[in-house]
């Protein structure tokens, strides 16, 4: 992997880390398309960027993290237990999930059938009971954090799955889509930590590498920045048919693409 081959991605992570549209799908196929192999490292990069992504939230979300009161513990509580089942599920199947991480046509299917999930999420959820943060209780925040196991599968997309869990819960879709900005936080925090943690071994033994992750984590996060404030104001005005749809074009594509013998594997 080269600068340019970071930034691409980057910039694909910050577009895409808060869309329900799956990040790490979309990383999967871009590095497919740029020829970069599956190596531990890319695998270690396109995890560890997703800090930048997460540090957009903190900067925009500042006072939710940082104005402590007893409304900010409340928070913080909430998103420790949300964050739970996501954490011992991807402890348990690790390395199940990074096989899946190599294959294309994994990704080309989850996201044509989310797609399609997509195009009924607003006839499903309309009648919302819980429209600020604050009314989430810890029992609700916790089965958001069931629905956020989904996005382990590459391609579902962390943040459609906890979106949909939160509206599913009764939660307003900008409500939803806030909470799940939220959750991602502690959750992207964890799998960068687990992942430089495995991968301590190898970026000491090439040292240049660490450019590649500042580059990477700072193009994320100015990229990120931009794309939360696009989705909040987009999801509020159309719902999510447009995701859906175009989901279920690039899902067909990946997957046409492979059956006609494109070479996408990595």
């Amino acid at each position: 992997m080269n600068v340019f081959q970071a930034i691409i991605i980057a910039i694909v992570e910050g577009l895409t880390e808060f869309l329900p549209i799956s990040s790490t799908g979309h990383m999967i196929i871009v590095s497919a398309i740029l020829g970069i192999g599956k190596d531990d490292f890319t695998k270690l990069f396109e995890v560890v960027i997703q800090l930048g992504a997460i540090l957009a939230v903190v900067v925009l979300y500042w006072k939710k993290f940082f104005v402590l009161d007893r409304n900010r513990l409340s928070f913080y509580m909430k998103l420790i237990v949300a964050v739970i089942p996501a954490l011992i599920a991807g402890y348990l199947f690790s390395d199940r999930i990074d096989k899946m991480l190599e294959s294309p046509l994994t990704v080309g299917v989850t996201l044509l059938l989310g797609g399609i999930v997509l195009l009924f999420v607003d006839n499903w959820f309309k009648d919302p009971k819980i429209l600020t943060e604050e009314k989430i209780d810890i029992f609700t925040a916790l089965r958001i954090g069931f629905y956020q196991c989904l996005a382990l599968i590459p391609g579902t997309s962390r943040s459609a799955a906890s979106i949909i869990g939160g509206m599913q819960q009764r939660l307003s879709r900008s409500v939803a889509a806030e909470f799940s900005f939220f959750l991602a936080v502690p959750t992207m925090a964890a799998a960068t930590g687990y992942k430089l943690l495995k991968g301590r071994e190898l970026l000491m033994a090439h040292p240049e590498n660490l450019k590649l992750l500042l580059v990477g984590n700072i193009v994320a996060f100015i990229v990120a920045m931009g794309a939360i404030k696009f989705f909040i104001g987009a999801l509020k005005k159309y719902g999510f048919k447009m995701w859906g749809y175009y989901r279920i074009v690039v899902g067909i594509v990946i997957i046409a693409a492979i059956l006609m013998g494109y070479t996408l594997e990595v």
